[in-house]
């Protein structure tokens, strides 16, 4: 006995299906239908009718007696049957015609899915690589947006110029001055060596004039000592 599962109602759960077979036992039975041409495991197959049929018409025209009539109607019956017999054939025959189609068709769209998903694949890689290259460009548009901005509050080439120009004109005095500067330096130095030398030799001639002074006023005493002793005294 065949038991299906059944959904719950309210609460959607759904009870596991049981069944009186398992699948090995499903796959011999619906192979045995599939051969015998039986829908049910009831009743007699067709095949073996089929093959009672045959066998009554076959023992009855292998009869030595006048049985004509009995022959046509057992060879009617034959016939009847086969054709029953060969209708679900046919119908098979289709089924299998259309399932080989819808499995041809099947295939195709397998290989244009699988096709369809490289391609996909491929796009995506492709996407990936041109949004980085975007992305890059874009922090490039940003960096020189931010130079641009930069730039603009700077003032006019003209302006700067006059600056650089005003500049160097201005480095040029300094270098002028420094030059005057350093040569007048440079006398200076003559000069306060000059002067050095001019004072140091009028203190030698100071100090040589004192000198001759000293020994000079040395001498005139010395002589007046000299001239005091020989004469004589006077007496008032």
């Amino acid at each position: 006995m065949l038991v299906k599962g059944r959904k719950v109602s309210g609460r959607g759960e759904t009870v596991a299906a049981n069944y009186a077979f398992g699948p090995l036992e499903d796959d011999v039975i619906i192979k045995h239908r599939l051969l015998t041409r039986t829908t049910t495991t009831r009743g007699e197959p067709p095949l073996k009718k089929l093959q009672k049929k045959f066998t009554s018409l076959f023992v009855e025209l292998d009869k030595n007696e006048d049985n004509y009539g009995d022959c046509d109607k057992l060879a009617k019956a034959f016939l009847q049957e086969l054709s029953t017999f060969e209708i679900p054939l046919l119908k098979s025959k289709a089924v299998v015609d259309a399932n080989l189609r819808e499995k041809h068709n099947f295939d195709e769209l397998r290989e244009e899915i699988n096709r369809q998903i490289v391609q996909a694949q491929t796009d995506i890689e492709l996407l990936k690589k041109q949004l980085e290259e975007s992305k890059i460009e874009r922090r490039h548009k940003e960096e020189c947006e931010a130079i641009r901005k930069m730039i603009a509050t700077q003032p006019p080439r003209s302006e700067t110029l006059k600056i650089i120009s005003d500049l160097e004109k201005e480095i040029a005095a300094l270098d002028a001055e420094n030059t005057a500067s350093s040569r007048m330096l440079e006398l200076r130095k003559k000069q306060f060596a000059l002067l050095l030398h001019v004072v140091d030799e009028l203190q030698n001639t100071i100090e040589e004039e004192q000198k001759s002074l000293i020994e000079e006023k040395e001498h005139k005493h010395g002589m007046e000592d000299a001239s005091g002793g020989s004469e004589p005294m006077h007496v008032d």
